[in-house]
């Protein structure tokens, strides 16, 4: 979906709900074609109206997109008011009105959880994203020549000194994920080990090759999701682009997933 963005203020909102993810994908709502309509009321009110690919899309996952939409906007200082509006959604009514009424999920959709925790899926989704940014990394140290020993090694002060990463997908996700590694308290010191798994224990070099094969899984499983994402998305809308070189779900079928991040996510 194509959405106009004129004026200072409404590239400030557009650059904020760039860093919204789909926490399934790990990759912009606003890159997704998730965004419909942006406006600002008054100088100081903001009213987003986004959709998702399928009627029937999780609320869970909506409701996510949704708060995480208000509350990027409602980050900036001059923000005093922000309303979102999911649509064309079967649950959009709860997630709207829950949403923009400062209510949490479990509350909105009591009947449905169970007693389970939104902020279970929130870390769920949130450790796939740490993986998929780091497997991206990693691969691009692997691929200029670098050993098990010196990347396993390597702190974040060296990290911050790293050279350029030629590799798109890996210099996208490179501040992406100091970010989250600093954000989840992950490495906080400069000599702190830069890779490391979700639960904080340092990667070895002995460990690279079977680690690396576990975020390999976890890439193609989030590709797979992205594609039929996008094809539900296309057929729906008729309005998404698919020929960025994202792999599509015929891909998957024939085989044809490349070992290896190939586009870097923008945002």
């Amino acid at each position: 979906m194509a959405v106009q963005i004129r004026g200072a203020l409404a590239r400030d909102v557009w650059r904020r709900l760039s860093a919204v993810t789909d926490p399934e994908l790990d990759e912009p709502i606003t890159d997704m074609g998730f965004v419909e309509r942006l406006d600002i009321v008054a100088g100081s009110e903001v009213e987003i109206d986004f959709r998702l690919p399928t009627y029937w899309c999780s609320p869970n996952f909506a409701f996510l997109m949704a708060d995480g939409i208000r509350r990027a906007a409602l980050s900036l200082p001059w923000v005093q008011r922000a309303t979102v509006r999911l649509q064309d959604h079967c649950f959009a009514d709860q997630v709207n009105e829950g949403v923009n009424g400062a209510r949490n999920f479990e509350a909105v959709f009591a009947d449905l959880t169970d007693g389970s925790n939104l902020s279970e899926v929130r870390e769920k989704f949130r450790e796939k994203a740490f993986q998929r940014r780091q497997e991206a990394v990693l691969l691009a140290l692997k691929a200029v020549g670098m050993t098990p020993a010196r990347i396993t090694a390597m702190t974040l002060q060296d990290y911050d000194t790293l050279g350029l990463i030629r590799a798109p997908e890996a210099a996208a996700q490179k501040p992406r994920y100091r970010e989250i590694l600093i954000e989840e308290g992950l490495a906080c010191l400069p000599e702190d080990p830069v890779f490391v798994t979700w639960q904080g224990e340092r990667i070895v070099a002995e460990g690279l090759a079977d680690h690396l094969a576990s975020l390999r899984s976890v890439r193609i499983n989030m590709e797979f999701n992205g594609a039929l994402c996008r094809g539900l998305q296309a057929s729906r809308y008729k309005e998404v682009d698919l020929s960025s070189g994202e792999p599509e779900l015929i891909d998957f079928i024939l085989g044809r997933v490349p070992p290896a991040p190939h586009r870097a996510p923008q945002g």
